[in-house]
């Protein structure tokens, strides 16, 4: 991960980094030390899998750990600001509509937070870029990475 690049979190997104690098440097890490001990004990560490299973898990936790304070270290969280006309930022949900009529909703987030499933996107998207700033009525208009052009008309900003 650059060093340098600012990340970007909601408030939610950045207590969820704190809970998981909590989970893993408490619980997580106490677990995979008991299965290391109890692997030890079977004897022979050349021809023990579970001992290389256990470790391995210990490697790949320690490495997401460190990959979390990272994030933390750089990250910048977005306030919340409740004053004036509500403009598209990080952390806000969007309804858009388009020519058709057909409504669809995005909540903006960093990088990091980014899931189509909950339909969360990234500030630096196609969409994301387009939408930052804008406010309702607000035409607004970008190209999706498959390459079509997406027109829309902002119809609510929420946070």
């Amino acid at each position: 991960m650059d060093n340098s690049k600012e990340i970007t979190l909601t408030a939610e997104g950045r207590q969820k980094l704190v809970d998981e690098l909590a989970y893993r440097e408490g619980e997580l890490r106490d677990e995979i030390v008991e299965r290391l001990k109890e692997a030890r004990s079977f004897g022979d560490l050349s021809e023990n899998s579970e001992y290389d299973a256990a470790k391995e898990e210990q490697s790949q936790n320690e490495s997401k750990i460190a990959e979390i304070r990272q994030t933390l270290s750089v990250a910048r969280v977005v306030a919340d600001a409740q004053h004036g006309g509500i403009r598209v930022s990080i952390g806000t949900t969007v309804e858009l509509e388009d020519e058709r009529g057909k409504k669809t909703k995005f909540t903006i987030v960093g990088t990091t937070e980014t899931n189509s499933l909950e339909h969360k996107i990234s500030n630096e998207s196609p969409a994301g870029q387009a939408l930052i700033g804008c406010g309702k009525g607000d035409q607004v208009e970008f190209t999706t990475p498959a390459g079509k052009t997406k027109s829309y008309t902002i119809v609510n900003i929420t946070r």
